[in-house]
Protein backbone atom coordinates (compact mmCIF):
# COMPACT_ATOMS: atom_id res chain seq x y z
CA UNK A 1 0.00 0.00 0.00
CA UNK A 2 1.01 3.61 -0.51
CA UNK A 3 0.59 5.41 2.80
CA UNK A 4 0.54 9.08 3.77
CA UNK A 5 1.76 9.54 7.35
CA UNK A 6 1.22 12.97 8.86
CA UNK A 7 3.55 13.82 11.73
CA UNK A 8 6.01 11.21 10.50
CA UNK A 9 8.90 13.14 12.07
CA UNK A 10 7.36 13.22 15.53
CA UNK A 11 7.64 11.04 18.61
CA UNK A 12 5.55 8.14 17.27
CA UNK A 13 6.03 8.82 13.57
CA UNK A 14 9.76 8.09 13.51
CA UNK A 15 9.00 4.66 15.03
CA UNK A 16 5.99 3.91 12.82
CA UNK A 17 7.60 4.70 9.44
CA UNK A 18 10.31 2.00 9.47
CA UNK A 19 7.76 -0.54 10.71
CA UNK A 20 5.57 0.27 7.70
CA UNK A 21 8.56 -0.06 5.40
CA UNK A 22 9.44 -3.45 6.89
CA UNK A 23 5.98 -4.66 5.87
CA UNK A 24 6.57 -3.50 2.30
CA UNK A 25 4.48 -0.34 2.33
CA UNK A 26 5.50 2.80 0.45
CA UNK A 27 5.53 5.77 2.80
CA UNK A 28 5.23 9.49 2.13
CA UNK A 29 5.36 11.88 5.06
CA UNK A 30 3.64 15.18 5.74
CA UNK A 31 5.34 17.23 8.43
CA UNK A 32 6.60 20.78 8.97
CA UNK A 33 9.41 19.23 11.09
CA UNK A 34 8.76 21.56 13.98
CA UNK A 35 11.06 19.56 16.25
CA UNK A 36 13.96 19.01 13.89
CA UNK A 37 16.35 20.30 16.56
CA UNK A 38 15.12 17.77 19.12
CA UNK A 39 16.65 14.58 17.75
CA UNK A 40 17.76 12.21 20.52
CA UNK A 41 20.85 10.46 19.23
CA UNK A 42 22.16 10.52 15.64
CA UNK A 43 19.94 12.02 12.94
CA UNK A 44 20.78 9.01 10.74
CA UNK A 45 18.43 6.82 12.77
CA UNK A 46 15.40 8.64 11.31
CA UNK A 47 14.18 6.92 8.15
CA UNK A 48 14.28 9.16 5.08
CA UNK A 49 11.06 9.16 3.05
CA UNK A 50 9.56 11.67 0.61
CA UNK A 51 8.09 14.51 2.65
CA UNK A 52 5.39 17.05 1.94
CA UNK A 53 6.92 19.73 4.15
CA UNK A 54 3.90 21.75 5.05
CA UNK A 55 1.94 22.90 8.08
CA UNK A 56 -1.07 20.61 8.46
CA UNK A 57 -3.31 23.70 8.52
CA UNK A 58 -2.17 24.62 5.01
CA UNK A 59 -2.73 21.28 3.28
CA UNK A 60 -4.51 21.52 -0.09
CA UNK A 61 -6.19 18.96 -2.30
CA UNK A 62 -3.41 19.27 -4.88
CA UNK A 63 -0.89 18.09 -2.26
CA UNK A 64 -2.46 14.64 -1.99
CA UNK A 65 -4.74 14.11 -5.03
CA UNK A 66 -3.51 11.87 -7.81
CA UNK A 67 -0.66 10.45 -5.74
CA UNK A 68 -2.14 6.95 -5.46
CA UNK A 69 -2.45 6.95 -1.67
CA UNK A 70 -4.39 4.00 -0.26
CA UNK A 71 -4.40 5.21 3.32
CA UNK A 72 -3.65 8.19 5.54
CA UNK A 73 -2.37 7.68 9.08
CA UNK A 74 -2.91 10.99 10.84
CA UNK A 75 -0.60 11.67 13.78
CA UNK A 76 0.28 15.35 13.30
CA UNK A 77 -0.80 17.80 15.99
CA UNK A 78 0.10 19.55 19.22
CA UNK A 79 0.67 16.59 21.43
CA UNK A 80 0.69 17.50 25.10
CA UNK A 81 -1.23 19.50 27.67
CA UNK A 82 1.32 22.32 28.26
CA UNK A 83 1.37 23.01 24.52
CA UNK A 84 -2.41 22.79 24.43
CA UNK A 85 -2.72 25.24 27.32
CA UNK A 86 -0.12 27.62 25.80
CA UNK A 87 -2.61 28.96 23.27
CA UNK A 88 -5.79 26.85 23.33
CA UNK A 89 -7.06 28.39 20.11
CA UNK A 90 -4.04 26.99 18.28
CA UNK A 91 -4.77 23.52 19.64
CA UNK A 92 -8.28 23.73 18.21
CA UNK A 93 -7.01 25.11 14.88
CA UNK A 94 -4.31 22.45 14.48
CA UNK A 95 -5.71 19.40 16.23
CA UNK A 96 -9.38 19.84 15.37
CA UNK A 97 -10.04 22.06 12.37
CA UNK A 98 -6.99 21.00 10.37
CA UNK A 99 -7.68 17.32 11.08
CA UNK A 100 -11.27 17.56 9.87
CA UNK A 101 -10.13 19.45 6.79
CA UNK A 102 -7.52 16.76 6.11
CA UNK A 103 -10.16 14.03 6.35
CA UNK A 104 -12.41 15.91 3.92
CA UNK A 105 -9.53 16.35 1.47
CA UNK A 106 -8.54 12.70 1.74
CA UNK A 107 -12.10 11.70 0.95
CA UNK A 108 -12.12 14.01 -2.09
CA UNK A 109 -8.77 12.57 -3.19
CA UNK A 110 -10.13 9.02 -3.08
CA UNK A 111 -8.00 7.90 -0.12
CA UNK A 112 -10.09 5.14 1.41
CA UNK A 113 -8.58 4.39 4.82
CA UNK A 114 -8.14 7.27 7.30
CA UNK A 115 -6.74 6.31 10.69
CA UNK A 116 -6.74 8.97 13.39
CA UNK A 117 -4.42 9.13 16.37
CA UNK A 118 -7.05 9.92 18.99
CA UNK A 119 -6.50 9.60 22.73
CA UNK A 120 -7.76 8.11 25.96
CA UNK A 121 -7.57 11.72 27.16
CA UNK A 122 -11.08 11.83 25.71
CA UNK A 123 -12.22 10.22 28.97
CA UNK A 124 -10.41 12.82 31.11
CA UNK A 125 -11.95 12.80 34.57
CA UNK A 126 -13.20 9.26 34.08
CA UNK A 127 -12.99 7.93 37.63
CA UNK A 128 -11.67 4.56 38.81
CA UNK A 129 -13.81 2.16 36.76
CA UNK A 130 -12.60 0.47 33.55
CA UNK A 131 -13.89 2.48 30.58
CA UNK A 132 -14.70 0.88 27.26
CA UNK A 133 -15.33 2.68 23.97
CA UNK A 134 -18.95 3.43 24.94
CA UNK A 135 -17.95 5.39 28.05
CA UNK A 136 -18.91 9.06 28.07
CA UNK A 137 -16.30 11.61 27.11
CA UNK A 138 -15.14 13.92 29.87
CA UNK A 139 -12.01 15.72 28.60
CA UNK A 140 -10.39 18.23 30.94
CA UNK A 141 -7.82 19.84 28.61
CA UNK A 142 -7.89 21.55 25.19
CA UNK A 143 -5.87 18.58 23.88
CA UNK A 144 -8.50 16.08 24.99
CA UNK A 145 -11.34 18.26 23.79
CA UNK A 146 -9.76 18.58 20.35
CA UNK A 147 -9.58 14.80 19.97
CA UNK A 148 -13.25 14.40 20.89
CA UNK A 149 -14.21 17.06 18.34
CA UNK A 150 -12.33 15.31 15.53
CA UNK A 151 -14.05 12.00 16.20
CA UNK A 152 -17.41 13.78 16.30
CA UNK A 153 -16.90 15.64 13.02
CA UNK A 154 -15.11 12.99 10.96
CA UNK A 155 -17.32 9.99 11.76
CA UNK A 156 -20.23 11.30 9.59
CA UNK A 157 -17.90 11.43 6.55
CA UNK A 158 -17.86 7.62 6.35
CA UNK A 159 -19.38 6.05 3.27
CA UNK A 160 -18.65 3.15 0.93
CA UNK A 161 -15.44 4.80 -0.31
CA UNK A 162 -14.13 6.48 2.86
CA UNK A 163 -13.27 4.52 5.99
CA UNK A 164 -12.30 6.50 9.10
CA UNK A 165 -11.00 4.65 12.16
CA UNK A 166 -10.20 6.19 15.55
CA UNK A 167 -7.40 4.82 17.72
CA UNK A 168 -7.72 6.11 21.28
CA UNK A 169 -4.13 5.67 22.37
CA UNK A 170 -3.33 5.30 26.04
CA UNK A 171 -0.52 7.40 27.54
CA UNK A 172 2.50 6.64 25.38
CA UNK A 173 6.01 5.80 26.50
CA UNK A 174 9.25 4.45 25.08
CA UNK A 175 12.48 5.42 23.37
CA UNK A 176 12.27 7.41 20.14
CA UNK A 177 14.64 9.52 18.07
CA UNK A 178 12.21 12.38 18.76
CA UNK A 179 11.70 11.46 22.40
CA UNK A 180 9.24 13.27 24.66
CA UNK A 181 10.04 13.71 28.33
CA UNK A 182 6.63 15.06 29.32
CA UNK A 183 5.13 11.52 29.31
CA UNK A 184 4.89 9.91 32.71
CA UNK A 185 7.09 6.79 32.35
CA UNK A 186 9.72 8.66 30.32
CA UNK A 187 9.66 11.56 32.77
CA UNK A 188 9.89 9.56 35.98
CA UNK A 189 12.73 7.43 34.62
CA UNK A 190 14.63 10.50 33.43
CA UNK A 191 14.28 12.17 36.83
CA UNK A 192 15.39 8.99 38.59
CA UNK A 193 18.46 8.48 36.38
CA UNK A 194 19.66 12.09 36.41
CA UNK A 195 18.87 13.10 40.00
CA UNK A 196 18.16 9.95 42.00
CA UNK A 197 14.64 11.23 42.61
CA UNK A 198 11.49 9.64 41.18
CA UNK A 199 9.73 12.98 41.26
CA UNK A 200 5.93 12.94 41.48
CA UNK A 201 4.17 16.18 40.57
CA UNK A 202 0.77 14.90 41.72
CA UNK A 203 -0.26 12.94 44.82
CA UNK A 204 0.24 9.72 42.87
CA UNK A 205 -3.36 8.53 43.07
CA UNK A 206 -4.60 9.14 39.48
CA UNK A 207 -4.92 6.21 37.10
CA UNK A 208 -3.26 6.13 33.68
CA UNK A 209 -3.53 3.53 30.92
CA UNK A 210 -0.17 2.99 29.24
CA UNK A 211 1.07 1.76 25.86
CA UNK A 212 4.47 1.65 24.19
CA UNK A 213 4.92 3.61 20.96
CA UNK A 214 5.93 0.43 19.13
CA UNK A 215 2.64 -1.19 20.16
CA UNK A 216 0.75 1.95 19.05
CA UNK A 217 2.52 1.69 15.69
CA UNK A 218 1.61 -1.97 15.35
CA UNK A 219 -2.03 -1.09 16.07
CA UNK A 220 -2.00 1.51 13.29
CA UNK A 221 -0.63 -1.06 10.86
CA UNK A 222 -3.17 -3.70 11.91
CA UNK A 223 -6.09 -1.32 11.41
CA UNK A 224 -4.74 -0.04 8.10
CA UNK A 225 -4.35 -3.56 6.71
CA UNK A 226 -7.63 -4.94 8.09
CA UNK A 227 -10.74 -5.65 5.98
CA UNK A 228 -13.01 -2.64 5.83
CA UNK A 229 -15.92 -4.34 7.58
CA UNK A 230 -13.81 -5.01 10.66
CA UNK A 231 -12.87 -1.39 11.35
CA UNK A 232 -15.12 1.03 9.44
CA UNK A 233 -16.18 3.91 11.67
CA UNK A 234 -14.88 2.14 14.77
CA UNK A 235 -13.08 3.56 17.78
CA UNK A 236 -10.61 1.37 19.67
CA UNK A 237 -8.86 1.88 22.99
CA UNK A 238 -5.20 1.03 22.40
CA UNK A 239 -4.06 -0.36 25.72
CA UNK A 240 -3.94 -3.81 27.31
CA UNK A 241 -6.51 -3.75 30.11
CA UNK A 242 -3.86 -4.94 32.59
CA UNK A 243 -1.62 -1.97 31.73
CA UNK A 244 -3.49 0.56 33.86
CA UNK A 245 -1.49 1.95 36.76
CA UNK A 246 -1.79 4.53 39.48
CA UNK A 247 1.02 7.06 39.13
CA UNK A 248 2.47 5.97 42.47
CA UNK A 249 2.68 2.38 41.17
CA UNK A 250 4.71 3.63 38.22
CA UNK A 251 6.97 5.49 40.63
CA UNK A 252 7.67 2.23 42.46
CA UNK A 253 8.45 0.45 39.17
CA UNK A 254 10.94 3.16 38.28
CA UNK A 255 12.46 3.19 41.78
CA UNK A 256 13.01 -0.56 41.54
CA UNK A 257 14.58 -0.15 38.09
CA UNK A 258 16.97 2.75 38.62
CA UNK A 259 19.62 1.96 41.26
CA UNK A 260 19.79 4.18 44.35
CA UNK A 261 16.68 6.17 43.45
CA UNK A 262 13.84 7.09 45.77
CA UNK A 263 10.32 8.43 45.40
CA UNK A 264 9.87 12.12 46.16
CA UNK A 265 6.90 14.46 45.89
CA UNK A 266 7.27 17.92 44.33
CA UNK A 267 6.29 20.86 46.45
CA UNK A 268 2.54 21.42 46.27
CA UNK A 269 1.89 18.01 44.71
CA UNK A 270 -1.83 17.36 44.87
CA UNK A 271 -4.65 15.56 43.06
CA UNK A 272 -4.75 15.52 39.26
CA UNK A 273 -8.24 15.78 37.75
CA UNK A 274 -7.04 13.64 34.83
CA UNK A 275 -7.89 10.18 36.10
CA UNK A 276 -9.00 7.32 33.87
CA UNK A 277 -8.61 3.56 33.41
CA UNK A 278 -9.45 1.97 30.07
CA UNK A 279 -10.59 -1.41 28.84
CA UNK A 280 -8.66 -2.58 25.77
CA UNK A 281 -10.61 -5.80 25.21
CA UNK A 282 -12.39 -4.62 22.05
CA UNK A 283 -9.17 -4.28 20.09
CA UNK A 284 -7.78 -7.51 21.54
CA UNK A 285 -10.86 -9.42 20.36
CA UNK A 286 -10.91 -7.78 16.91
CA UNK A 287 -7.19 -8.45 16.40
CA UNK A 288 -6.34 -11.66 18.28
CA UNK A 289 -2.91 -11.82 16.62
CA UNK A 290 -2.03 -8.43 18.10
CA UNK A 291 -0.35 -8.92 21.46
CA UNK A 292 1.36 -5.90 23.04
CA UNK A 293 5.06 -6.60 23.40
CA UNK A 294 5.85 -4.06 26.08
CA UNK A 295 5.01 -3.45 29.74
CA UNK A 296 5.76 -0.42 31.87
CA UNK A 297 8.45 -2.39 33.72
CA UNK A 298 10.23 -3.48 30.53
CA UNK A 299 10.07 0.07 29.17
CA UNK A 300 11.51 1.59 32.34
CA UNK A 301 14.48 -0.76 32.00
CA UNK A 302 14.93 0.14 28.34
CA UNK A 303 14.69 3.86 29.07
CA UNK A 304 17.18 3.59 31.93
CA UNK A 305 19.70 1.75 29.75
CA UNK A 306 19.22 4.28 26.95
CA UNK A 307 19.70 7.23 29.29
CA UNK A 308 22.91 5.65 30.59
CA UNK A 309 24.15 5.16 27.04
CA UNK A 310 23.51 8.80 26.15
CA UNK A 311 24.59 10.11 29.58
CA UNK A 312 21.40 12.11 29.96
CA UNK A 313 21.56 15.15 32.24
CA UNK A 314 18.76 17.13 33.97
CA UNK A 315 19.51 20.07 31.65
CA UNK A 316 18.89 17.78 28.67
CA UNK A 317 15.40 16.63 29.50
CA UNK A 318 14.23 19.70 31.42
CA UNK A 319 15.93 22.15 29.07
CA UNK A 320 14.86 23.79 25.85
CA UNK A 321 15.99 21.05 23.50
CA UNK A 322 13.60 18.32 24.59
CA UNK A 323 10.91 20.09 26.62
CA UNK A 324 8.28 20.80 23.99
CA UNK A 325 6.79 24.01 25.37
CA UNK A 326 10.23 25.51 26.19
CA UNK A 327 11.51 24.51 22.75
CA UNK A 328 8.56 26.16 21.00
CA UNK A 329 8.92 29.35 23.05
CA UNK A 330 12.65 29.42 22.24
CA UNK A 331 11.95 29.08 18.51
CA UNK A 332 9.44 31.94 18.66
CA UNK A 333 11.93 34.13 20.54
CA UNK A 334 14.61 33.33 17.95
CA UNK A 335 12.26 34.22 15.09
CA UNK A 336 12.24 30.68 13.69
CA UNK A 337 8.51 30.35 14.38
CA UNK A 338 5.76 32.92 14.26
CA UNK A 339 3.38 33.36 17.16
CA UNK A 340 0.86 31.03 15.53
CA UNK A 341 3.53 28.28 15.32
CA UNK A 342 4.19 28.53 11.60
CA UNK A 343 7.74 28.34 10.31
CA UNK A 344 8.84 31.93 9.62
CA UNK A 345 9.25 32.72 5.94
CA UNK A 346 7.42 29.62 4.69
Amino acid sequence: MKVLVTGHLGYIGVVLVPMLQQRGHEVVGLDSDLFRRCTFGPESQIAKVPNIRKDIRDIELKDIAGQGFDACLHLAGLSNDPLGDYKPELTYDINHKASVKLAQLCKQAGINRWVFSSSCSNYGAGGDGLLDEHAPFNPVTPYGESKVMVERDVAPLMDATFTPVFLRNATAYGVSARIRFDLVVNNLTAWAYTTGQVLLKSDGTPWRPLVHIEDISRAFIAVMEAPREKVAGQAFNICASKENYRIRELAEIVKNTVPNSKVEFAGGAGPDKRNYRVNGDKFAKAFPDYVPRWTAKAAAEDLYNTFKKHQLTPDDFEGEKYKRIAHIQGLIKAGVLTGDLRVAGE
